[in-house]
């Protein structure tokens, strides 16, 4: 195994807290009381109702596959490719529901959108990272 760079470790401690915060919001989406939904906005509340179960699946997958997967890239674990291409996957899922069948953006508008697209560029970069890191032996 070779040394990685020391911005290496930086950049997977950021994005373990990048997926942090995204588990966290994940968890807080699933505690919202029917109370709590009614409280929202009705745009929001019609957008809450429409999304399958596939797609609150997907997210999950999404952020607790991307924290897992940091962890891995933090013990320099091979396996940290796959767990970050399956929180792709799910970011990828959960955006086709969000923005195709359910038409989210309309709804949620424009920095829903461009928050999303962030989410996606992350979850791409990380993949890229990984296998970056595999192929120069960085992880064992």
């Amino acid at each position: 195994m070779t040394q990685a760079p020391k911005w290496f470790r930086v950049a997977a401690f950021v994005a373990l807290l990048w997926n942090i915060l995204g588990c966290i919001a994940f968890i807080a989406d699933l505690q919202l009381s029917p109370e709590d939904v009614a409280k929202l906005p009705e745009a929001q509340q019609a957008l809450y109702a429409a999304r399958p179960a596939w797609s609150v699946a997907s997210t999950g997958i999404a952020v607790f596959g991307g924290a897992v997967g940091c962890i891995a890239l933090l013990l320099k674990r091979k396996y940290a490719f796959v767990l970050l291409a399956l929180s792709l996957i799910g970011i990828i899922a959960q955006d086709i529901s969000m923005f195709l069948l359910v038409n989210g953006a309309a709804v949620a508008g424009i920095v829903s959108v461009i928050l999303q697209a962030i989410v996606l560029l992350v979850g791409i970069g990380l993949v890229l990272l990984s296998r970056k890191a595999v192929v120069r032996s960085w992880l064992s």
